[in-house]
């Protein structure tokens, strides 16, 4: 059967770019502007704020793991930090090691954090399927997963990068799957909690280039027309066939990347009856026609 939430972090295709621990001491408050960089961090002991831009501060406790698939403004502060404590620097203790705080203040936090980035052209369609903030509590499983891609990452062993991937890959699904429940935000998350609506979308995934209609997918989610369409919208953030259109348009970016079949191919395996009628399709959602596009990404990855 296929698994809608790992074809979407497989196609998001992670990448570590570092992970740290950091221990704490007194007040301190560090601010970083990472526009659509992933934040993840664990914490190990003690507890300290975490607020995104626009939202409400979050209180992270000893067991509890946050991520953020798409940072815009990341804040983290020590508990009894005022809102105006200036911007404090890390200070690196040894290679992986990072101070926060006063010096002569006992440690009162240690956490890993990191950053990865996502290499797929598609990301910002992708993370928007997914939550702003994925806060999970008392889950040993992602503590030693972030554990060992902080290992990983300083090591340099060989495979090194498979296995930070597959890890990270790992994390993101655990995560994400932990995270699960109707109360979370709208996305894809959200929408799989729902039996009804996740028969419907491994149902696209399952097959993209059939000619899906909204009432064929109702059929799927054994709910009638109106009642799925509204559903779907609610939990998923997006219509039906704006979802499965957006589906469509990955997988095809995903093919003329790797250059593995011809455009007429790759327009019949995502549900366009021609290479003419899936080129027009194309361009309008993309803003070029595929074959500019798959040139375009060649010479990207070969430079």
């Amino acid at each position: 059967m296929v698994d809608p939430l790992a074809e979407v972090v497989l196609l998001l295709q992670p990448t570590a770019r570092f992970s740290k621990n950091v221990i704490g001491a007194g007040k301190w408050r560090v601010h970083r502007s990472d526009a659509g960089q992933p934040f993840y961090c664990a914490v190990l002991e003690g507890r300290c704020r975490l607020m995104l831009d626009g939202r409400e501060p979050l209180v992270l406790e000893a067991g509890d793991f946050a991520l953020v698939p798409a940072a815009f403004g990341v804040t983290m502060s020590s508990f009894e930090a005022p809102s105006d404590t200036a911007n404090t620097l890390p200070v690196a203790l040894a290679p992986g090691i990072f101070r926060i705080g006063d010096a002569d203040e006992p440690i009162d936090l240690r956490i890993v954090a990191g950053h990865c980035s996502f290499g797929s052209q598609d990301a910002a369609l992708l993370v928007s399927l997914l939550p702003e903030l994925v806060h999970v509590r008392g889950e040993q499983r992602l503590a030693t997963l972030v554990h060992l891609v902080g290992q990983e990452s300083r090591d340099q062993r060989p495979a090194r990068e498979l296995i930070l991937t597959r890890l990270l890959e790992v994390l993101l699904i655990e995560a994400l799957r932990s995270n699960a429940s109707a109360a979370s935000p709208p996305g894809l998350v959200r929408a799989l909690t729902d039996v009804r609506l996740a028969a419907a979308i491994r149902a696209m995934h399952e097959q993209p280039a059939r000619p899906w209609t909204v009432m064929d997918l109702a059929k799927e989610a054994a709910l009638s027309r109106t009642t799925f369409f509204e559903r779907f919208n609610r939990a998923v953030g997006m219509a039906p066939m704006e979802y499965l259109l957006a589906w469509r348009m990955a997988l095809a970016k995903d093919m003329l990347r790797r250059r593995e079949v011809a455009i007429a191919d790759v327009a019949e395996r995502v549900g366009y009856a021609s290479a003419s009628t899936f080129s027009v399709a194309f361009s309008r959602h993309v803003g070029k026609p595929p074959t500019q596009y798959a040139r375009e990404s060649e010479g990207a990855n070969q430079s």
